[in-house]
């Protein structure tokens, strides 16, 4: 299947998707609002939540084709597979050529569905309960490798997988990791617990801008706009090494070691703290490879935390969007932490974490359109005691 041209278009400087205008999917809930209007509306809205006497430029990356990750539920039926979202009815709405996605994406999820058609994959049919196909997640890194994972009821089709695999290679050669991962329970979780490596490599390199590169599993954490991403480590970076006063780092909730990798350097000592094992693993492969020194742990960030005794000078957190709660919260605010980083999907939940640390001050704060057309953001706060 050829590379379809992208749903996303911008004319006369709007943006529009024949998808959402055929109200087909509506996810895109900024399309038709311009992006420099997008972009004010959303610093304005951070601004209103957070205090910080500056404000840096708001950060902004391409209007089409800027995510790396593809997440598809699978409809359809074995002659017609769709990869995209299910519908009210659970009917599969096709979406191999969504806008946002990056070509390479585009191209490979059309060959994929071909795939999954030739090698008779069932697709999971919610209403019914019955089919093994639930989700294709699809990750492309900077130099175009890819990370195919196929959700599936069971192992029950596992065989037909491996069988087939030289012919999914073959149309998509840039695929560099195949996994089955394994959600057997019929409820609105997008993956499980288990994962079956079928490539002889298990991990992705992202090698960024900022000269680290980073080691995805199957199942790590890594922001979805590979621009933007790049650009908050670096805005990280850039805040801790202009402070004098910082010789060790904790970074708390650090995936595969982003923020904690950017921030190890020549007489600081980091330390990162990740609940995945799978991550930190990876994260320690990265650090040993670049030859930086960073202690790595799997563990809960807010229990390490408030077991550990000691503080560091600085800590970076980047939790989910319910922020760190007030647990984490209340510690850092009797620590003595002086320095804090604090980079939040939702400025509402740090808005909250902020007014449980009324000793840590916002100094400086910056958005970054992580979400384009949707009125999602990244927001980054450098606090000071």
């Amino acid at each position: 299947m050829a590379d379809p041209a992208p749903s996303l278009t911008i004319a006369d400087g709007l943006p529009r998707c024949h998808h959402f205008d055929a109200h087909r999917c509506r996810s895109c809930t900024l399309m038709g609002v311009a992006r420099e209007q997008q972009l004010s509306d959303k610093e304005r809205h951070a601004r209103s939540l957070v205090d910080a006497p500056v404000w840096l430029p708001t950060v902004a990356g391409a209007d089409v084709g800027f995510r790396n990750k593809a997440k598809m539920a699978v409809g359809g039926n074995l002659d017609a597979p769709t990869l995209g979202i299910l519908d009210r009815d659970f009917s599969g709405i096709d979406l191999h050529d969504c806008g946002l996605h990056s070509s390479g994406l585009r191209e490979a999820l059309g060959r994929i569905a071909e795939w999954i058609r030739e090698a008779r994959l069932t697709p999971y049919d919610v209403g019914a309960r019955q089919g093994e196909l639930k989700h294709v997640l699809l990750t492309e890194s900077p130099d175009g490798e890819m990370m195919l994972r196929l959700v599936m009821r069971s192992t029950a089709l596992e065989a037909r997988v491996r069988s087939r695999l030289p012919a999914l290679r073959e149309a998509v050669p840039s695929l560099l990791v195949v996994t089955i991962n394994v959600q057997p329970e019929h409820k609105a979780v997008l993956e499980g617990e288990r994962e079956i490596v079928l490539t002889d490599v298990a991990t992705l390199p992202m090698r960024l801008a900022t000269g680290v590169t980073l080691r995805l599993g199957p199942r790590s954490f890594f922001q979805t706009n590979t621009f933007v991403a790049e650009a908050l480590y670096e805005q990280a970076r850039t805040w801790v090494d202009g402070l004098d006063d910082v010789r060790t780092v904790w970074d708390l909730y650090c995936g595969v070691g982003g923020f904690a990798l950017h921030l190890a350097a020549p007489g600081r000592a980091v330390l990162g703290v990740e609940i995945s094992p799978d991550a930190i693993a990876a994260a320690s492969a990265t650090a040993t490879e670049l030859g930086l020194s960073a202690e790595l742990v799997a563990g809960d960030a807010t229990a390490y935390a408030l077991g550990a005794g000691t503080a560091p000078d600085l800590v970076v957190v980047n939790p989910p969007r319910r922020g760190i709660g007030p647990d984490l919260a209340g510690w850092l605010e009797q620590s003595g932490v002086r320095h804090v980083v604090y980079s939040s999907c939702n400025a509402e939940s740090l808005a909250r974490d902020l007014a449980l640390m009324p000793s840590l001050r916002p100094v400086e704060a910056r958005v970054l359109d992580m979400f384009p057309h949707t009125t999602h953001y990244e927001v980054m706060v450098l606090l000071a005691r």
